[in-house]
Parts: structure tokens; C-alpha cells; sequence
């Protein structure tokens, strides 16, 4: 037995990059049980943190993602948030 699925998939490969890093040993405590309760593996879990890690200190990413959102969905505004806004703005004491 080989230990690949007749697809050719070895089972419990994560595809993508490989690399090693070093991290505090508290750290990796805390990945490897937060993976084990949410029946992911520590790749799955420090994959995710690295993509919000990123998101985090890249805003112009951030931007991009607005503006395709912005594109799709047109820049009007909608009446019904435009009124409640002015009555919103008008209830206020200033």
C-alpha cells in the first residue's frame, strides 16, 4: 500500500507552499489546541492567521476590495438611508 487515493492525492497533504518557521512554543500551544477544537489542522489555522495578519497591515488591498464592491454595486444612494440619515442629523442638538 502506497498510502495515495486512487486519484493520485496523498491523504493529509495540504497542498500549497511549504516552509518552516520558528514560533514561541506558548504560541504553538495555543495554535495546536485552537486547531484541535475546531477539527482544523495547525496549517489550516496559521494560514488563516497570516491572511488576517496581512489583510491587517495591507490597506491597500483593503481599498481594492472596497472599490471592486463599490463597482459592482454603483456608488448611489439609496432614498431610504439618505432621509433617515438628514433625520437623524436633524434630531441631533449641535
Amino acid at each position: 500500500m502506497s498510502g495515495i487515493c486512487d486519484d493520485g492525492v496523498v491523504p493529509g497533504y495540504t497542498p500549497g507552499m511549504k516552509t518552516a518557521v520558528s514560533v514561541p512554543d506558548d504560541v504553538f500551544e495555543r495554535a495546536d489546541r485552537l486547531a484541535r477544537r475546531e477539527g482544523r489542522s495547525r496549517s489550516e489555522v496559521y494560514s488563516a492567521a497570516l491572511r488576517e495578519y496581512i489583510a491587517r497591515h495591507a490597506p491597500d488591498e483593503v481599498t481594492e476590495a472596497l472599490d471592486r464592491v463599490v463597482g459592482e454595486i454603483g456608488e448611489g444612494i439609496d432614498p431610504f438611508v439618505e432621509e433617515a440619515g438628514r433625520r437623524g442629523l436633524a434630531a441631533i442638538e449641535w
